[in-house]
């Protein structure tokens, strides 16, 4: 679990071929923490395993599955790109943003950047994800734990805010229109959804209470 408030910035350093996918080495940015094999560290959003100890450069490896680089934005990675880092959160770590678990619902493009004092930026996410899209709720953009601004559920649109240091401290600074992005809805949304599309259709679906229940013979 992670809490989407962005540790780092790392920078890819390279990208080999494996049966199973690829193995990305970051090279993470005045990062302190040095985690052991086995840890789990959020990459740009996505929960991945460190598959070796750190290089003495303080590289990170990682093995990425060919189901990973298809359903989220490490399959677009290059030598060179920047990737934002947050190791998993303990029961003592700060709730600074919210529960995130690391899993990748859809790939969004950044549709439009409005600069200014009041920066924003629009995302058009896949249509059936807007249901887990509320005013002011959360949702998670590469990683970074953000709150929801506006939303035009017909239009298939949301925006959210980014302070200053958001934008010099995370990848969203430079984030440019046609630019995919990873996104994980809030999952308290995510589990209302699925639960009222799943669960309310009428008496029917209730569990029966058997023939042992209070007041039966």
């Amino acid at each position: 679990m992670f809490t989407g408030l962005v540790q780092a910035m790392g920078v890819v350093a390279d990208l080999a071929p494996t049966p199973a996918g690829v193995r990305l080495r970051v090279r993470p940015h005045l990062w302190p923490h040095r985690p052991a094999p086995g840890d789990s560290i959020a990459v740009s959003g996505c929960c991945l395993t460190v598959a070796a100890p750190p290089a003495p450069d303080g590289a990170l490896d990682f093995d990425v599955i060919h189901e990973s680089l298809r359903r989220t934005i490490l399959g677009d990675l290059r030598p060179g790109s920047s990737v934002n880092l947050e190791h998993a959160a303990t029961p003592n770590t700060l709730l600074g943003g919210h529960v995130v678990q690391g899993h990748i619902d859809a790939v969004g493009v950044f549709d439009r950047l409005s600069p200014g004092d009041d920066w924003r930026i629009r995302v058009r996410p896949p249509a059936d994800f807007m249901q887990f899209i509320t005013p002011k709720g959360s949702i998670t953009i590469d990683g970074v734990s953000l709150t929801v601004a506006a939303a035009d559920p017909a239009q298939g649109w949301f925006e959210v805010a980014l302070i200053p240091t958001t934008l010099e401290k995370t990848t969203l600074g430079h984030a440019a229109p046609g630019q995919r992005c990873n996104l994980e809805s809030d999952i308290m949304a995510r589990t209302i959804v699925h639960w009222l599309r799943h669960y309310t259709q009428g008496p029917a679906s209730a569990p029966s209470a058997g023939p042992h229940s209070p007041g039966s013979p």
